[in-house]
């Protein structure tokens, strides 16, 4: 029986054993530590290692660069995590050590609860959160927000209160952080003071487009009794690409419901009175935006063509054919004018003035005019 035992024992396969820091009197790593400003998990390397890898959480890892140090770019403040760090060596038995970060100080029910934030209004970005279960009376919460990659900050300009407590945050215009030129990950957290207790903080990672409420798009119809056009306009900071989904009522009928992909108008024919609503969307992040206020309009039925471009082109036909109208009146009775009346010649002054633009005549003494009769002599013969 031992035989058998033996053999079995040098026939089984070499069984790899992962050595943990505590087994391991001379670790090839050693001061394992996160420096929150970098982003960075790095250690001091001792032995000859053949490669490293991290692992943050339960899922995700990365490889170390040039075996010094691993790379981060969300690096949680508040929420305690787990890294560990597993290293293959050149000779002998692999190796892994872990720490926790951040180091977390206080009772975690005293910290701000129900973080959660959302663009609304095209320029607004409104976070709210609820003060913790077990959070002392005095306790004050303050928010902040950070680009994840480039680290730069922004405190809250102004709170909304409850109570005398802060429970939101409001920025009036993302401007004031947002660059279109970069991405969009923020991470948002919120931290508390207390005179006796400390307060641990809260956080939320999230990518502005993922977290905005689509406005509703204005919406305008010109129409007659054959043919409604709507059209719309939709504006947002954070997207480009919009369908749009309309519900029309008409009448009695149940409303219809009708999708538009990337346009901004809809016909509709036959439309008599009807009643419209709509709304955004996006696809990527899939986002469902709030509905327009019912719009109610009543279309002309007796109007030959859409009321109000008809309206603008007579219009404008009119005014020309009255302008061009006006000027041949003008010039024609000028030329009349001035064959009834033609101006009267005037006599030259050879002292005094001049008469310009001006016809002159020079009157000679004794020489007949153009306007003298001849006058013949009659001799009287005899009376009767």
């Amino acid at each position: 029986m031992a035989s058998l035992w033996l053999a079995a024992l040098l026939l089984a396969p070499p069984v790899s054993v992962l050595l943990h820091r505590d087994q391991d009197p001379n670790p090839p790593i050693t001061n394992v530590r996160m420096e929150p400003r970098t982003k960075r998990l790095t250690w001091d390397l001792r032995g000859n290692v053949s490669s490293i890898e991290c692992v943050e959480g339960p899922t995700f890892d990365t490889k170390a660069e040039n075996n010094l140090f691993c790379q981060f770019y969300l690096l949680p403040k508040c929420t305690r995590t787990n890294y560990t760090v597993k290293v293959a060596m050149v000779d002998g038995e692999p190796y892994s050590t872990w720490i926790e970060y951040p180091k977390q100080e206080g009772n975690p029910a005293a910290a701000a609860e129900g973080l959660a934030c959302e663009v609304h209004d095209k320029d607004a970005l409104t976070c709210r959160w609820a003060v913790g279960r077990a959070a002392p009376s005095d306790v004050q919460y303050y928010f902040h927000l950070e680009h994840s990659s480039t680290a730069q900050r922004w405190a809250c300009p102004r709170y909304l209160t409850n109570e005398g407590k802060h429970t939101a945050c409001r920025f009036d215009n993302i401007s004031a952080f947002y660059d279109p030129k970069q991405h969009l990950f923020y991470q948002f957290w919120v931290t508390g003071t207390s005179h006796g207790d400390a307060i641990p903080c809260s956080e939320l990672f999230s990518d502005l487009s993922k977290i905005e409420k689509l406005i509703a798009p204005n919406i305008s119809a010109s129409c007659n009794k054959t043919l409604a056009l709507l059209e719309w306009d939709m504006s947002s900071h954070l997207h480009k690409h919009f369908d749009y989904e309309l519900q029309i009522g008409q009448g009695a009928d149940t409303p219809s419901t009708h999708k538009v992909e990337e346009d901004k108008s809809f016909r509709l024919t036959n439309p008599g009175t009807f009643t419209v609503k709509i709304r955004a969307r996006t696809s990527s992040p899939d986002l469902i935006g709030h509905w327009s206020a019912p719009q109610h309009f009543v279309c002309d039925p007796g109007a030959g063509a859409l009321s109000h471009v008809w309206l603008s082109s007579s219009l404008m036909a009119l005014a020309t054919l009255l302008t061009v109208g006006t000027a041949v009146f003008l010039c024609r009775r000028y030329s009349v004018l001035k064959t009834l009346f033609p101006p009267i010649p005037h006599l030259k002054d050879p002292i005094g003035g001049s008469l310009h633009n001006e016809k002159m005549f020079t009157w000679e003494a004794g020489r007949p005019s153009q306007e003298e009769c001849p006058v013949a002599e009659l001799q009287v013969l005899r009376e009767t």
